[in-house]
């Protein structure tokens, strides 16, 4: 009986892990309405707030400057670019706990109420979770036009990681540039 609630345990316990694992990235985006993102053809690119990873400050450049081009603009590096895309990214190390619960039970028997023994188990799962904010300025204006955020899991393994940020930026220049306004006269 006890195996058979270790491995409810260890299916439970990984099941909820695995989860955790392939949640999709969380992706918010705001931009100025009165801008006219059809009149935007440059953009140059920078780290703004690094997260301490040269290496994947480097990969995260890339993979903005491509996901940008893939939409249309062309970065012009040197100044006298239309747009100043400026990333920045931050890492937080969050918590969870689980528990499951095995046995136990009570009610009216004879000669009264009865109580089973029941046991919990509760497991902590310690995973990163890593945030890259993309904020765009009118480079003559120096006035923010639009904001993105991805956040999402961070693995240990580089791979994934490159994976994961393909998937976020897909997700956060999915309407990008927005469309005009209708409703602006």
């Amino acid at each position: 009986m006890r195996s058979v609630i270790r491995l409810a345990t260890l299916v439970f316990v990984l099941g909820a892990a695995a989860g955790v694992a392939f949640a999709a990235a969380k992706v918010k985006t705001d931009y100025d309405h009165s801008t006219d993102f059809t009149a935007i053809k440059t953009f140059s690119v920078k780290i703004g707030t690094g997260w301490g990873n040269e290496i994947g400050e480097k990969r995260v450049l890339g993979e903005v400057t491509k996901a940008i081009t893939a939409r249309g603009w062309t970065e012009q590096e040197g100044g006298g670019a239309d747009v100043e895309a400026v990333l920045h990214g931050a890492t937080d190390t969050k918590r969870s706990l689980n528990t499951f619960y095995t046995g136990g039970w009570g009610g009216y028997g004879y000669g009264g109420w009865g109580v089973g023994m029941g046991s919990a188990t509760t497991t902590e799962y310690v995973y990163d979770i890593g945030t890259l904010v993309v904020d765009m300025f009118d480079a003559k204006s120096k006035q923010l036009i639009w904001r993105g955020s991805a956040s999402d899991y961070i693995s240990d393994k580089a791979e994934k990681n490159q994976k994961t940020l393909q998937s976020a930026l897909k997700k956060l220049f999915l309407n990008f540039p927005p469309a005009p306004d209708k409703k602006k006269k």
